[in-house]
């Protein structure tokens, strides 16, 4: 059975602690969709991979005892078998294991209508125990990840849930889709960092992704802080590792792995730093090898992905063209690396493939006085507009696609 032949008496309503009912999806202006998926086809274009081919083995059981998740460790590269041994075998100053288990799992981020999700790709047979209880012990959940769908936090799966039940992985126009099997709440909901949702390990390839680039860290008696040297000395310069509590730590090097459609594996992966007032610092090399600052017709000069840059050429190129300069009338940004207001997940402009124009009279939530042929040439030229979103946001334009206007 395909993932969209699932009928609407089969999906899961759950609740209890840490876990909502999957399925009553709504938008960002809290207008109600079709609870979960609907029998009939889904679309052909990019679809996901046949839930056969998904599926792997979940929890025999649930009476094992919980695991605290205490720490992340985050790469862009794969950590080794080796370097997990070495994280496994850290001692204390006691001289006793620090370290009660080690979840190896693939992790990334991906956007849709400017919301970023950061995702795991897991075996459901091990990971639940580090999730909340309530999740956890909701067996069902974990069925359905091992059966190929996604669970995700209640409040994105009901933003961004389409109204067939699945989620799109990311903002390009070929970006895959899983179906969503349940809404779970992951991590302790005070987290500063979150895994917003899940699938199993079976997800990898067509993902693209690299295959164990994080681990879920359980801690003993020993406290995080205390063995946070020995542990960056075993995942490398490389890896970003994070104490999971209420607070990120500023002085801890992130890590922005991005997925989603071709134009996410083209733009690159970096490391970076926060800073207090919500901008974030880039990792050098990757501003080097991508970002560029070009003039443009129409806007003047544009610092931005080297991706995106020659589609924004030609779009405002044809704009120009057409006789239609005089639509866009003020230029409100591109590449600008910091947070989203408010949290600490970064901002699609972080990436340097998203515009803003004509601000002051396109705000959210708003249908905005942007021209409707100007955003035609846009999407000939590859780029998603926000105006099509569930919480409009007509001033911004992003690279969905790298197949440009023939």
């Amino acid at each position: 059975m395909s993932m969209h032949e699932v009928s609407r008496r089969d999906l899961i309503a759950l609740t209890g602690l840490g876990l909502l009912a999957a399925g009553c999806g709504s938008s960002g202006d809290d207008t109600r969709r079709t609870s979960k998926a609907v029998s009939g086809s889904a679309p052909s274009a990019h679809a996901a991979p046949k839930v056969e081919d998904l599926a792997v083995a979940g929890p025999k059981d649930l009476t094992q005892p919980l695991l605290s998740s205490d720490l992340l460790i985050y790469s862009k590269d794969t950590l080794p078998k080796s370097t997990i041994d070495t994280i496994r075998a850290i001692q204390g100053k006691d001289g006793k294991p620090a370290i009660v288990a080690v979840e190896p799992m693939a992790m990334a981020s991906f956007y849709v209508d400017e919301q970023p999700v950061t995702y795991a790709a897991v075996d459901p047979a091990t990971f639940w125990r580090y999730t909340v209880p309530g999740t956890a012990q909701t067996a069902d959940v974990w069925k359905r990840v091992a059966g190929g769908e996604i669970a995700v936090g209640p409040e994105i799966g009901r933003k961004l849930q389409t109204k067939d039940g699945y989620l799109k992985l990311g903002n390009g126009t070929d970006a895959l889709r899983a179906h969503v099997g349940a809404y779970a709440q992951l991590l302790d909901p005070g987290y500063a960092r979150q895994i917003d949702a899940v699938v199993n390990y079976k997800w990898i390839k067509p993902l693209g992704r690299t295959s164990g680039n994080a681990a879920l860290l359980s801690m003993g008696a020993t406290s995080p802080q205390s063995i946070m040297k020995k542990l960056q000395a075993a995942a490398g310069s490389g890896a970003s590792i994070q104490i999971l509590g209420t607070n990120v730590d500023l002085s801890v090097a992130q890590t922005a792995v991005l997925t989603g459609g071709a134009v996410a594996n083209k733009i690159g992966t970096f490391n970076y730093t926060a800073n207090g007032n919500g901008t974030v610092n880039p990792d050098p090399g990757w501003v080097a090898n991508y970002i560029r600052t070009e003039q443009m017709p129409i806007i003047g000069p544009v610092r931005g992905n080297r991706i995106m840059l020659p589609q924004l050429r030609g779009a405002l190129n044809e704009v120009v063209a057409e006789g239609l300069s005089k639509e866009i009338y003020q230029y409100g940004g591109c590449y600008v690396p910091r947070f989203i207001a408010g949290t600490n997940k970064l901002s699609f402009h972080s990436f340097g493939t998203a515009i803003d124009l004509n601000v002051p009279d396109n705000q959210r939530g708003t249908v905005g006085k942007m021209n409707r042929r100007v955003v035609t040439i846009f999407r000939q030229w590859g780029f998603a507009w926000g105006g099509d979103w569930h919480y409009t946001d007509p001033m911004h334009f992003e690279l969905a696609t790298l197949a440009k206007k023939t």
